[in-house]
């Protein structure tokens, strides 16, 4: 007996960004499968696929934005209702992967969130993930099956050099660990200058740092402070004041994912940065958008890396050109 029916590519979209997802889909040439999504009166969700999904290849995407533990049971719950509709393949496309700062134990009695995550979603039936910028690349390890870490650098890094690039740049990282991203920002942007900023953080409070201090020749420079998330911008917005005080010509922060809480829109409203470069993996509402900031799309490279993957080709050949 031979299969009569083919590969069958699918792309699913949770709620959380389907303006992202549509992107996606359009690229791709297919559109979203029409599900149907909503909450009981208790706050339970319920998802159901309006269409066969059987033998098929699927591509469940969803952005862990705020809130965002009600957006990730969504997507465990797609993933769940793929696996029990028989789809031949579930590969859940995260562009901003939940939980990513939790991903090693600071101290004692903490739990390893990150690693959670990728437990929760092999549990429910996922073969792949595919994810951008992760915050840090032990989180690959943490699933058991293969995982596709894009890179939003290219995207970002050709937009600073096609706008900046007639000046003097020098990349900055807002951290001593970021280091090497910062030298594949340099490497791109033709080998400019390196810096970082040393700070310490405090343990207390996750999301406030203390003693800037700039390592490196910034003078007279248009620095590109680069990063892979902005939350409450205190860590950038204090980096580029750091800068601005060691004599930087000017600041352009560069980040892949814009969560933007609480006070980080003022703070960067406000800031001596003069343009905040970021992509739309996750959705940026009316009150989160400012003259300063400008949103570069993430489709291209997720659709790709959707594309390749469907055909069983090289994801890794999207960054350096080898199979």
């Amino acid at each position: 007996m031979k299969r009569t029916t083919e590969k069958n590519l699918m792309v699913f979209s949770g709620r959380a960004h389907l303006d992202l997802a549509e992107e996606v889909a359009q690229q791709l040439g297919t559109g979203l499968v029409p599900t149907a999504a909503y909450e009981f009166a208790n706050s339970e969700i319920y998802v159901r696929y309006e269409e066969s999904v059987r033998g098929s290849d699927a591509f469940v995407i969803q952005c862990h934005t705020a809130p965002v533990n009600e957006w990730i049971m969504e997507h465990l719950i797609m993933v769940d209702a793929l696996k029990r509709a028989s789809a031949k393949r579930i590969t859940v496309v995260m562009p901003f992967y939940g939980y990513a700062r939790q991903d090693k134990k600071h101290r004692g009695r903490e739990p390893i969130s990150a690693r959670l995550m990728a437990d929760l979603f092999k549990t429910a039936g996922a073969d792949r993930l595919i994810s951008v910028d992760l915050h840090a690349d032990q989180i690959q390890g943490f699933f058991d099956g293969p995982v596709d870490h894009l890179m939003a650098l290219p995207i970002l890094a050709d937009y600073v050099k096609e706008k900046y690039g007639d000046q003097q740049l020098a990349v900055v990282s807002p951290d001593a660990g970021r280091i090497k991203v910062a030298e594949r920002w340099s490497a791109r942007l033709g080998g400019v200058p390196l810096a970082f900023i040393h700070k310490s953080r405090r343990t207390d409070r996750p999301n406030e740092t203390v003693a800037n201090r700039v390592v490196g020749d910034v003078q007279g420079r248009i620095c590109v402070l680069v990063d892979d998330m902005i939350d409450t911008a205190g860590t950038i917005t204090k980096a580029t004041e750091a800068l601005m005080a060691d004599g930087a010509a000017g600041v352009i922060i560069a980040a892949t994912h814009p969560i933007l809480s609480g006070p980080a829109v003022d703070r960067l409203k406000n800031s001596s940065a003069t343009e905040v470069v970021v992509t739309n993996t996750l959705p940026l509402s009316d009150e989160q958008r400012f003259d300063k900031l400008t949103c570069l799309s993430i489709a291209p490279l997720i659709s790709r890396a959707i594309k390749e993957v469907f055909e069983d080709g090289s994801v890794t050949s999207m960054f350096d050109g080898n199979a």
